[in-house]
């Protein structure tokens, strides 16, 4: 079996942290905005910690400025993501780096990355839909603005909203109104939860948000009652294994808990996050839990038909994306 070439489902990928190292320093160099300490010798992004990795990765958006920029993002993110046997992808796109979180530039920023989503899909055979996230450290007045953006301009191409960044930054609960908005319109919803915080936070994301899905999770292992309400209600984790070793959420691979997670019942997705922040793609994620846990093409598999029904997608979009899979 063919890692690379295996069709996968990805729905945890943050548009700007997938943007390849040579496309951010080109802009940079285009337009001449120093970025000193964004990168180190080899052109790789440095950072040391997670808190350092969001300002580096706030300090690279800087030269993404017109939708333009992010048309010509999105065309990369999708080709590297294709070369790895992706074939749908959700991800993660802020009005508060495209424009600020005005909804008039907001809207010629999503032209610009549906235009280049249209010809992925056309070109390289991958499908991507959005999710707008609100950036949690820029507080629950800037989340409401981001879901305002959001709802009106949701529809089956924009399909869900979340919420990233820092998570000791305030409450799951302090952003309900900002997701309340756009359950109403409509919108699925995910929030990133039990990466760094406990279990008690993944607990508030369900309660106080409402949200069908958790980005990462993981740390809900510690907690076998949450683990079983989880399995009960069917929520999916968002599971970034590489991302997770990195960062040092846990210190290898092998003491992951994303085996135990399945184990327990829970439905679990794996997915790259940073990609090239983590030094991972999804070929590499799958030829370690390969290695790591033995999975098999069979694991693969159900775990691709996990993440399409967990996709916030229309029914025809799941349907050709399911024969896509059947395929393998």
């Amino acid at each position: 079996m063919s890692f690379r070439t295996f069709p996968k489902v990805e729905l945890h990928l943050h548009i700007e942290g997938a943007a390849p190292p040579k496309l951010i320093a080109g802009l940079a160099q285009e337009k001449s905005v120093d970025i000193t300490g964004v990168f180190d010798a080899r052109g790789n992004y440095a950072y040391r910690d997670f808190l350092h990795f969001l300002k580096v990765y706030e300090a690279a958006t800087q030269v993404l400025q017109t939708p333009e920029d992010f048309r010509r993002l999105t065309l990369a993110v999708l080709e590297e993501s294709a070369s790895h046997g992706v074939v749908y992808t959700e991800a993660f796109l802020s009005p508060d780096f495209c424009g600020g979180g005005d909804l008039a530039a907001w809207r010629e920023y999503l032209h610009a990355i549906r235009e280049a989503a249209d010809q992925a899909e056309r070109e390289m055979g991958i499908t991507l839909r959005g999710i707008v996230t609100c950036v949690r450290h820029f507080g629950p007045d800037q989340a409401r603005r981001t879901a305002r953006c959001a709802a009106e301009t949701a529809d089956d191409w924009l399909c869900g909203f979340g919420m990233g960044g820092d998570e000791n930054a305030g409450e799951q609960g302090d952003f309900a109104y900002a997701f309340d908005m756009a359950r109403e319109a409509g919108l699925r919803l995910t929030t990133h939860a039990g990466e760094w915080r406990g279990p008690e936070e993944v607990r508030a994301a369900v309660r106080d948000l409402k949200v069908e899905r958790i980005g990462h999770g993981v740390r809900a292992i510690e907690d076998p009652a949450l683990c079983e309400e989880l399995a009960e209600q069917g929520v999916v984790l968002e599971v970034c294994p590489g991302s997770n070793v990195v960062l040092g959420v846990y210190p290898r691979l092998a003491a992951h808990p994303i085996e135990k997670l399945r184990e327990r019942g829970l439905k679990v997705t794996v997915s790259t996050d940073d990609p090239p922040f983590f030094h991972t793609d999804m070929t590499r994620e799958y030829e370690a839990l390969a290695r790591v846990f033995e999975w098999n093409e069979d694991d693969f598999k159900a775990l691709n038909q996990t993440a399409l029904a967990a996709a916030f997608c229309d029914e025809a979009t799941r349907a050709r994306i399911a024969k896509t899979l059947e395929t393998t």
